[in-house]
């Protein structure tokens, strides 16, 4: 009697492979455990095993394992459904998404690099080949797993990796390593000796001649009373009127002590939210949820911005909870997680675990472990889409908030899936349910609302009876004819932002391109720097006087004459958020100004820093890209500029308007948030454009049916399924041969509409071109046998031996 596994490789291939193992490991091997298996010549790789059987594989002799990594599984069987589900709707492999699914802590494999942590001190409790590794890496910085193996003279050294990465003594390459420095709080406290009353009375007369010092105690004790919590030295300087010197001469009286706590930098009211109370429109809505869980799996409400739709997720989540359900909060935007895990965690206390690609590896490891364990430190989890292949037992509700973003769905690499539509599978499977929330629902999912696949739940009023904010037009054309613009600020907008000021209120404004300009032109010929590399222009960034290429990198320094023809007559066009907020820095040089973008935001905690200030309201104005709009919540912001609105509403995209409509509105709503009415200047070129008119009136339902209309007769969704084929070659005549075999075999194949081979805007990124073929399949079409008849035909375009080197990504669902 033979054994053997099947195993996924977390590489791009269709298929799992055949091992050999022996009888006792057979017996031992549970499913969903990883092993270390050799493949092809000389590489290992940490591969899951799906099923066990006795049938030896037919096409090559299978190799024996290596080793067994795991005692317990670490994946669950329904883990492993839902990727085969992904991996067939979003034509991809299944090794692709197990990649993709695991922190890369427990992928290791030959090529992965290891290197020590910088202040390892080396314990006793190290193991000789443990202790062996780490004197290696103190000579050299990195090493490759395969090389270790020849260092330790074994093939097994997973375990002895793992093992070392759990001791927190190495780390893996790909880490993102920057150290958050804990925000800390000084406090103060009177000496445990001093809290008897006999001893009151000597300490007054110890400070008998300093009178100072004797007022500064009498004010500690007032606070003391009124407020039974931890006091700041900040508090009671504020307080007291005291100055530092003071509290620093009682400290070294050894009459009052110091100590730090760690502040989350994100701070929130210390109300004790136990007491949630919803609002009457808030429990109808919860009300009207829990009916429609009865019947449906899905529910969408649809609540204007700021209409406390957390509240209602916090309700409906005390109900699963109750019945010892897990509960997954996906958020699109990691941004917004600082935000919702204080409140979440004000309510549920140490039952809140958070999951995104910002974490270490350790910490990613530690939530996963968590997870399978059902313990109680991870029922409640939030992440952004990554969190979806978490290992949950008892999944009880997903609620995805802000479900229209388009950061729900990967890009690259693949599973290019849909964070929103895999949960949806993900519940079911579980038999849970999902919440859906947003103020500007997709399309796709008000359509399913309204043909009552999903159950729809409307929330029409703000919480706490603020109202929405007030939007006004500026029409640019008007305005740079009159002269009334300064920069690229409307005489308008300048008077709110004053007013706003001097109000000691917080500003946002919005611009959807970062860096200074989009171009810099040369007046004499005309000429515009390209990227060498990809078919766009340079984009002009004054901070680091150079243009930068936003595809690929390659960057320049600012040229001082033209490169065609050597005037030096050279002009930007088109502005950036750093022109924006260099402009500001000049209307208003005494105010605290900043900008968020991709630029500001590279590490790890820099959202954290920028949000924490900004709602600690040490900053005057923001400047930022669409990061703005998610869903963040202030409560002191009253005025929202959008600079330029058409620019998102002339994008070569069939969603252009329903985008340009969901984020107008979700930045306006930004604004007077808490009891101020708020105020949102939008400045156009265009004002009577329908969908600027449909924001202005806040009327989503106008809009819905407007694009609902365009959509049917252009045959796009949710009447038709896309499929988008990119193809890529650095040989342009190659890739053009290459695209049009493929379209015309999938013209015949098909009676349904196939537009290409096509050179989208920018048809060239770093030195490959491009060519796209969009495929669109009508509802009653069957999706899963179009889907099988075009990987047929993907097929037969790999075996052309001349054009197997053209690579093709599948998007399904484009975005």
């Amino acid at each position: 009697m033979h054994y053997f596994i099947e195993v996924i490789i977390p590489i791009a291939l269709p298929q799992t492979f055949t091992y050999k193992v022996s009888e006792a490991e057979f017996e031992f091997i549970q499913l969903g455990v990883r092993v270390a298996v050799p493949f092809g010549k000389s590489k290992f790789y940490t591969a899951l095993v799906a099923e066990k059987h006795h049938n030896p594989p037919t096409l090559y002799e299978a190799k024996e394992i290596h080793q067994i990594i795991d005692e317990k599984p670490i994946v669950t069987p329904i883990q492993i459904e839902h990727w085969k589900w992904i991996a067939s709707y979003y034509m991809c492999s299944i090794g692709e998404v197990y990649r993709t699914a695991l922190p890369s802590a427990l992928l290791l494999e030959s090529e992965t690099i290891i290197s020590a942590k910088k202040e390892v001190v080396v314990t006793d409790d190290l193991s000789d080949d443990e202790y062996l590794l780490v004197e290696a890496l103190q000579q050299q910085t990195a090493l490759k797993i395969s090389e270790i193996t020849s260092i330790l003279n074994k093939k097994k050294v997973f375990p002895i990796i793992q093992q070392l990465l759990v001791k927190n003594i190495i780390l893996l390459q790909e880490e993102m390593v920057e150290e958050y420095k804990p925000k800390l709080v000084r406090y103060i406290r009177l000496f445990p000796e001093f809290n008897s009353a006999d001893r009151l009375e000597e300490l007054l007369t110890i400070l008998k001649s300093a009178q100072k010092q004797k007022d500064l105690v009498l004010s500690y004790f007032q606070l003391n009373a009124s407020q039974r919590r931890p006091i700041s030295v900040k508090e009671l300087t504020e307080y007291s009127g005291a100055s530092p010197a003071i509290v620093k001469a009682l400290v070294d009286k050894e009459i009052f002590e110091e100590y730090y706590l760690q502040h989350d930098r994100v701070s929130f009211d210390e109300v004790k939210e136990s007491q949630l109370q919803l609002s009457e429109a808030q429990s109808e809505a919860l009300q009207s949820i829990q009916t429609i869980f009865a019947e449906k799996e899905v529910c969408l409400l649809h609540g204007v911005t700021a209409s406390g739709k957390t509240e209602v997720y916090i309700k409906l989540i005390e109900d699963f909870l109750a019945q010892e359900k897990q509960v997954l909060y996906l958020l699109p935007e990691i941004a917004l997680t600082t935000q919702l895990v204080g409140r979440l965690t004000k309510h549920f206390g140490n039952k809140v675990a958070v999951f995104h690609s910002k974490y270490s590896n350790n910490e990613r490891v530690e939530v996963w472990n968590q997870v399978i364990n059902s313990s109680e430190k991870a029922q409640i989890v939030i992440g952004a889409r990554s969190a979806l292949f978490l290992p949950f037992q008892n999944l009880g509700l997903i609620v995805v908030d802000e479900e229209h973003e388009q950061t729900f769905k990967q890009v690259d690499p693949a599973p290019r899936y849909h964070a929103r539509d895999a949960a949806i599978v993900l519940a079911n499977f579980h038999k849970a349910k999902v919440v859906l929330g947003s103020a500007t629902p997709s399309i796709e999912t008000y359509f399913n609302a309204q043909s009552g696949k999903y159950g729809l739940v409307e929330l029409y009023e703000r919480f706490g009876n603020a109202v929405l904010p007030e939007i006004k037009l500026v029409d640019l054309k008007d305005s740079y004819f009159r002269k009334k613009m300064t920069g690229h600020f409307s005489q308008t907008l300048i008077d709110e932002m004053t007013e706003a000021l001097s109000n000691k209120e917080q500003i946002i404004l919005f611009q959807n391109r970062r860096g200074y300009s989009p171009v810099i032109e040369c007046m004499t010929c005309g000429h515009i720097p390209q990227c060498p590399q990809c078919d766009v222009s340079l984009t002009y960034h004054k901070f680091k006087n150079q243009l930068r290429c936003h595809y690929c990198g390659y960057s320049i320094a600012k040229p001082t004459n033209c490169h065609a023809c050597s005037s030096i007559d050279l002009t930007s066009k088109g502005f950036g958020t750093e022109q924006i907020e260099l402009e500001l820095t000049e209307l208003f040089p005494t105010k605290n100004i900043k900008r968020m973008d991709q630029d500001t935001t590279r590490g790890k905690y820099a959202f954290e820093k920028l949000i924490d200030s900004f709602k600690n309201r040490e900053i005057d104005i923001l400047v930022g890209t669409q990061m703005l709009a998610k869903g963040l919540d202030f409560d002191n912001v009253s005025l929202v500029g959008i600079l330029n609105a058409d620019s998102m509403l002339y994008f070569p995209d069939f969603r252009a308007f329903e985008r340009s409509y969901q984020m107008m509105t979700q930045v306006s709503g930004r604004a007077g948030r808490s009891d101020k009415k708020g105020k949102v200047i939008i400045q156009t070129y265009n004002t009577m454009h329908n969908t600027i008119q449909q924001v202005t009136t806040n009327d989503y339902v106008g809009m819905y049916q407007e694009q609902l209309y365009e959509r049917k007769i252009y045959k796009y969704p949710p009447y038709f399924k896309l499929i988008k084929l990119t193809l890529k070659h650095k040989d342009y005549d190659k890739l053009k041969e290459g695209s049009i075999w493929l379209y015309q075999v999938l013209k015949q194949q098909f009676d349904i509409p196939v537009l290409g081979p096509e050179e989208p805007p920018v048809s060239k990124i770093r030195n490959e071109y491009i060519r796209t073929i969009l495929i669109k399949i009508p509802q009653e079409k069957s999706l899963g046998s179009t889907k099988k008849t075009i990987q047929k035909i993907l097929n037969s375009f790999d075996a052309v031996s001349q054009y197997r080197a053209i690579k093709i990504t599948i998007n399904v669902d484009v975005n």
